[in-house]
C-alpha cells in the first residue's frame, strides 16, 4: 500500500466519514514518507533547504515503538521577531502507516492555507480540516524538492 501514490482524498464520496479520515490519514503518511523517507528512525532538528522556498523545519518531538511526533514550520523573519508558520504538530502512527494532525497554529498567515482551511469549514470538522492542510502543504514541499535525511 506504501507505493499508492494516486490515493487522493479528496475524491472521497464521503469526506466526513470515518473511512473518510482514516484516508486521508493514510494518504498524509504517504506523503511525509515522500518527504522523510526515515521517518521511523530520526530524533532532532532537521532544516531542509531549496532554491525559490522558504527552509523547511521538522522537529522529532517524540518518538516511541509505534509512533513519532514531529512539528512541520517554517521559520520567517518580521519585523517582530521570528515568525513559525505554518505551525502543525503531526503524529505518525508507524505500524498503521497513518499520519494525522494533533494541532495547527491558529493564525494562518499563507494565503492559500487560510482558503484551506475557510473553505472545509462548514463541511468538515476540525480533524478534517487540519489534515486536509498537511497533505496539500506536504504535496507542495515534495513537489518543491525538499528532503529530510538522517544527518
Amino acid at each position: 500500500m506504501l507505493l499508492d501514490s494516486k490515493l487522493v482524498p479528496q475524491t472521497i464520496v464521503r469526506p466526513n466519514s470515518f473511512v473518510g479520515l482514516m484516508a486521508l490519514y493514510e494518504s498524509n503518511f504517504l506523503r511525509l514518507l515522500q518527504l522523510i523517507p526515515e521517518i521511523g528512525r530520526l530524533d532532532g532538528c532537521f532544516r531542509s533547504r531549496v532554491a525559490g522556498d522558504c527552509d523547511l523545519f521538522v522537529e522529532i518531538i517524540e518518538t516511541s515503538r509505534y509512533t513519532v511526533t514531529l512539528s512541520l514550520t517554517y521559520h520567517l523573519p518580521t519585523d517582530e521577531g521570528l515568525l513559525t508558520d505554518p505551525d502543525i504538530t503531526v503524529r505518525v502512527y508507524l505500524d498503521g502507516q497513518q499520519a494525522e494532525v494533533l494541532a495547527i497554529g491558529e493564525r494562518q498567515r499563507h494565503e492559500a492555507l487560510r482558503r484551506l482551511v475557510f473553505e472545509h469549514r462548514e463541511e468538515l470538522d476540525r480533524r478534517w480540516r487540519f489534515n486536509i492542510v498537511l497533505n496539500k502543504w506536504l504535496d507542495y514541499l515534495y513537489d518543491q524538492g525538499h528532503l529530510i535525511l538522517d544527518r
